[in-house]
């Protein structure tokens, strides 16, 4: 006869067994993250470094060598957001809410459609109109003096503003790269797929700081491998490390190559597992190819591609090593300036080499309760985990 558990033996057995991995859990990211919020709250700094020895309440913010809280206990928080609540920020904020409007817009009205009909029209002209409508009020607004005046607030704004453009530029071209790959691979014409298959998969697997140094190589002025080929066909190739825009081009294409392995092989598991009838019921119908893409093939691979794209734009937007490694955050706009690619994570760091510890882990706070709350409303969005709840 077996043995069966009732009660605290039940609960005691379960507690034994899952106590490891809360001890861990705590102490590996609980602990760092609690201990980091309270650093975001003190003056603790190169001039403040040792706690003090009366409690943290009885040293003052000028005493030399020990750390305590912030009088006001605010001030990290607010260095960071004070230049960006100004009647003029927030002025700016309010048209760049006016400006993103159509596309909300948009989108919702096409997942009503979608859910109200078995048959949904097509809504890629709906995007257009979306689009145009932005246009319009970009230049209704002037919006490009709204974002001056916001580039001038400090440099929360700028590293913020710099980091959601970087994921905004690489995330359409890691999809659009690893999906045509993937279409390619799964055509029943191609010889040899897993030679391809393998060959397009060496970027994900070569270490990237590899991968970023050749790359580094490549986008050298004189001795640069790009710019060698241009001066073949009598081209002087510019100065791609040296100029803002070029610059941050150049980190665009690194990601690029290093992430569209991970979407290519996402895609095309999906694809195998789109069943062949749908496509033979289509044929049967006289689909075309465009009409079999946008009816049966991308909306079977929106449940497989929409965590990776979560996943994808959370990376993308903690990238450190790769930007690094090629650019240092530069090249430099001025001193006590951003460099024109320095993201979040090498803000952050560069930031802690300056032993400005408790206005690094203020800002790390901001950065985590941001991500936190965008992956939040991904998930609701997309319903990424809807199946595992149901």
């Amino acid at each position: 006869m077996a043995t069966t558990f009732r009660g605290w033996k039940k609960v005691a057995i379960i507690s034994l067994f899952v106590l490891p991995t809360l001890i861990s859990v705590f102490l590996i990211s609980l602990y760092p993250i609690l201990y980091n919020v309270f650093i975001s709250f003190t003056n603790r700094n190169r001039f403040h470094y040792n706690p003090p020895t009366e409690g943290i309440f009885a040293c003052t913010t000028e005493a030399q060598g020990t750390y305590c809280w912030q009088s006001p206990i605010l001030k990290n928080y607010t260095d960071l957001f004070g230049p960006l609540v100004t009647p003029e920020s927030l002025l700016s904020w309010l048209k760049i809410v006016i400006l993103i409007a159509p596309l909300v817009i948009t989108y919702l009205l096409i997942e009503r459609v979608r859910k109200s009909n078995l048959s949904p029209p097509d809504t890629w002209w709906w995007w257009l109109v979306g689009m145009g409508g932005s246009v319009g009020i970009w230049y209704v607004l002037n919006l490009s003096n709204a974002i001056d005046q916001l580039m001038n607030t400090g440099d929360f704004f700028i590293v913020m503003f710099r980091t959601v453009l970087y994921v905004m530029a690489c995330m359409p071209f890691f999809i659009l790269t690893g999906g045509i790959l993937a279409l390619i691979l799964n055509n029943d014409a191609i010889k040899g797929k897993g030679i391809f298959r393998t060959i397009l998969i060496l970027p994900w697997a070569v270490p990237n700081y590899i991968t970023a140094k050749i790359w580094e190589f490549f986008f050298r002025d004189e001795s640069g491998t790009i710019n060698q080929l241009l001066s073949v066909f009598g081209i002087e190739g510019p100065a791609w490390l040296q100029q803002d825009l070029l610059a941050f081009v150049a980190v665009v294409i690194i990601n690029i190559w290093l992430s569209y392995p991970f979407f290519m092989t996402i895609i095309l598991g999906a694809l195998q597992a789109i069943p062949r009838d749908q496509y033979e019921a289509a044929d049967v119908d006289g689909a075309t190819w465009w009409q079999k893409l946008t009816q049966i093939t991308i909306p079977l691979l929106r449940p497989a591609v929409m965590p990776a794209i979560v996943l994808s734009s959370i990376t993308t937007f903690q990238m450190f090593n790769t930007v690094w490694l090629v650019t240092q955050g530069g090249p430099i706009r001025g001193a006590g300036k951003p460099g024109a690619t320095e993201f979040v994570m090498l803000y952050a760091y560069k930031a802690f080499r300056t032993d400005r510890y408790g206005a690094t882990g203020a800002f790390a706070v901001v950065v985590f309760l941001l991500l936190f709350a965008a992956t939040l409303v991904s998930m609701r969005m997309t319903q990424i985990t809807k199946g595992a709840y149901e």
